[in-house]
């Protein structure tokens, strides 16, 4: 009985991932694209990064007030899916139109990033409150191990398949040459037939529970007033990995077009080597800190993404030196990608479990709310000041920006004293 139960929400959680699946579809599109459109209208890269940062302002204010109004939704056809059958498939559309805005003016281009981001943020809250809404608290672990993976599926279909259509130009039907415009279309068609096979098979019961919301200020006193500092000092040092993992990742596509002399299509592959590395190595990582501690790994790999951000930074006067090739130039500098993303997820991993580590059961959303706020203040503030920063001292800067980013959240962690499984409260 417990093998079916347990059978039967895997499946319900694979459908309640096609919900992640579609962000997870649109995001490397978005990151690596858009900043390349909009360089055609504005030369300064502190304004590109500005503008790249609508996504996460939205998403601080839409996802708390989107899910608190679901919270008090009661429907025929559940809380959450009236907004997520209203949000995505809008979403999907003015995805899809992100090309014509390119090509037709930058006011156009902007008009359409701002409706896409305001139902693309509306939509994440209800769906991520899906899950627990629909699995047992029993099954969440495994849930959020299943739903990861399949957004890490997504990333990889969007910056590995679909981005090397942007080359592709054929004449099709209503929407005329098919350059640089298909992989936004397909992403879009594959979002909305997602959301159409999540409403049909996921049906949403009503339960009883609430949690306990707390001020962000209320939140911060219990960190700042607590004895021990650990959780505070790996708030701040995942502040400082964010800024340079936000800083650097909205650029990459820009550097192989630019200093490796790549199409667009397959310099959009280059954050898919990030995303490919997240996905393999997602559960690998957890293994390694299991086996030689959470703190440990992450240090380990902080200073691997540092050396690998520095070998990025000289690759390009290396290759130069040695009349390196451009293929070869490009497989090296895919290959960094991927390191960088093997050490990644091991951070990205590792660091949640040593914050519910220091929490007791009635503060776990404290923490998880901290969390979310220390990593979007870090997406909100990265991508501008990197590209400022470049406007000033050149491109490759960005590289030592975020080097120096990953070296400063690399120290805090030497602080951190709990985290580990043996400080269970």
């Amino acid at each position: 009985m417990e093998k079916e139960s347990k059978r039967s929400f895997y499946l319900t959680t694979f459908l309640i991932g096609l919900g992640f699946f579609t962000m997870g579809m649109m995001d490397p599109l978005y990151d690596s694209f858009v900043p390349i459109f909009l360089q055609k209208y504005i030369s300064s890269k502190g304004i590109i990064g500005s503008i790249m940062t609508l996504d996460n302002i939205f998403a601080i204010f839409l996802i708390p007030i989107v899910s608190a109004i679901s919270d008090r939704t009661r429907t025929s056809i559940g809380r959450r899916m009236p907004y997520i059958l209203v949000t995505l498939p809008m979403s999907a559309i003015f995805f899809a139109l992100i090309p014509f805005g390119y090509l037709k003016s930058l006011a156009a281009l902007i008009i359409v990033l701002f409706l896409l981001n305001i139902f693309k943020q509306s939509a994440r809250g209800p769906v991520v409150a899906l899950m627990p809404d629909t699995v047992p608290a029993d099954f969440r672990s495994e849930a959020n191990g299943v739903i990861n993976t399949m957004g890490g599926i997504a990333t990889i279909i969007g910056s590995l398949f679909l981005a090397k259509l942007m080359d592709l130009s054929i004449n099709l039907p209503i929407i005329g040459n098919s350059k640089d415009k298909l992989p936004f279309i397909i992403a879009a068609v594959l979002v909305v037939f997602a959301t159409i096979i999540l409403f049909l098979t996921v049906k949403e019961k009503q339960r009883g529970e609430s949690e306990k919301k707390v001020s962000i200020g209320k939140s911060l006193k219990l960190i700042f007033s607590a004895e021990d500092k650990s959780a505070l000092l790996i708030l701040f040092s995942l502040l400082f990995w964010f800024l340079g993992y936000q800083g650097v990742l909205p650029f990459v596509t820009m550097y192989a077009m630019q200093f490796i002399g790549v199409t667009k299509g397959t310099a959009g592959i280059s954050p898919g080597m990030v995303g490919l590395a997240y996905a393999i190595f997602a559960v690998p990582s957890g293994i390694v800190a299991h086996k030689i501690g959470r703190k440990k790994t992450i240090s380990i790999s902080l200073i691997g993404i540092f050396i690998i951000i520095l070998l990025i930074f000289f690759s390009k006067p290396f290759a130069d030196s040695i009349n390196l090739s451009q293929t070869i130039h490009l497989y090296i500098f895919w290959g960094l990608l991927f390191l960088f993303g093997i050490f990644w997820v091991s951070v990205i991993t590792n660091s949640f479990p040593m914050l519910w580590q220091m929490a007791t059961y009635d503060d776990m959303g404290i923490y998880t709310g901290l969390y979310y706020t220390f990593s979007q203040t870090a997406a909100i503030l990265a991508p501008p000041i990197a590209g400022f920063l470049m406007d000033w001292l050149g491109f490759r800067v960005v590289f030592i920006y975020t080097a120096i980013c990953m070296m400063i959240a690399f120290l805090l962690m030497q602080f951190v004293k709990k985290g580990e499984p043996k400080h269970a409260d």
